[in-house]
């Protein structure tokens, strides 16, 4: 916790508690979420982590992470990088790194589906879990929805219940070493169980919402829920 801001040192104390009660609140519709639930999902392949086909449809393996962005890749020193959460939440916080740090950190394993066509299994991203930085904050009892928000002024948009699932990370570590610029760092969302698009680099911002807000490419033809085992990719 060294280096921490004392809002956050103070906030910790209770973050356990606000992140199983935030989970409980969306455990339901969690588990009802086509990557969880789906009979009969499309696919091929031994089951993955979540019991999904480990390639979904029109997937191919590719062995090197592309270089995918709006044509900028923002450059933020780390005593000058924040993450503001806010919107309808109880307690709107925003982090330096140092109180990032401060947080649960965890190393996953997870594989990253695009919508061009190519996915990459078993990525190792290091971070925090996103439940834990929205328990920070307090998300309104009205809350549904989330908007990302990248430095790139790239935005995504996530229902809170594909959000706060245990293996979407605020990732600021891949394959050992800290995230790549080119790749989204200092920090990135990653979320495994969607299509990449979801996965917004350069995060600058968590803003909670009481209604859907689409983004960047679900107001330009892609589809606002990205569901990779039903070939989900367009309107």
């Amino acid at each position: 916790m060294a280096g921490a801001s004392r809002d956050v040192q103070a906030t910790l104390a209770g973050l356990e508690e606000g992140r199983r009660a935030l989970r409980a609140r969306f455990d339901v519709r969690m588990r009802a979420t086509p990557s969880l639930s789906d009979r009969t999902p499309l696919g091929s392949g031994p089951p993955n982590r979540h019991g999904m086909p480990r390639l979904p449809p029109g997937q191919g393996e590719q062995d090197e992470l592309p270089v995918l962005d709006l044509g900028d890749q923002p450059e933020t020193p780390l005593d000058r990088w924040t993450l503001a959460i806010d919107g309808a939440v109880e307690a709107p916080v925003t982090l330096s790194w140092a109180d990032l740090l401060a947080l649960p950190q965890v190393e996953l394993a997870a594989d990253f589906h695009c919508v061009t066509g190519w996915s990459m299994l078993d990525l190792t991203w290091r971070g925090v879990p996103l439940d834990a930085l929205l328990g920070l904050a307090r998300p309104a009892a009205d809350a549904t929805h989330l908007l990302v928000h990248g430095r790139d002024g790239y935005v995504t948009n996530l229902p809170l219940e594909e959000a706060l699932k245990a293996d979407v990370l605020v990732a600021h570590g891949l394959g050992g070493g800290p995230l790549p610029r080119e790749h989204g760092g200092p920090a990135r969302l990653v979320v495994p169980q969607l299509y990449g698009w979801k996965s917004a680099k350069w995060v600058s911002r968590l803003e909670l919402m009481t209604h859907d807000r689409r983004g960047y490419w679900e107001i330009r033809g892609y589809s606002n829920t990205g569901y990779p085992w039903r070939d989900d990719r367009e309107w």
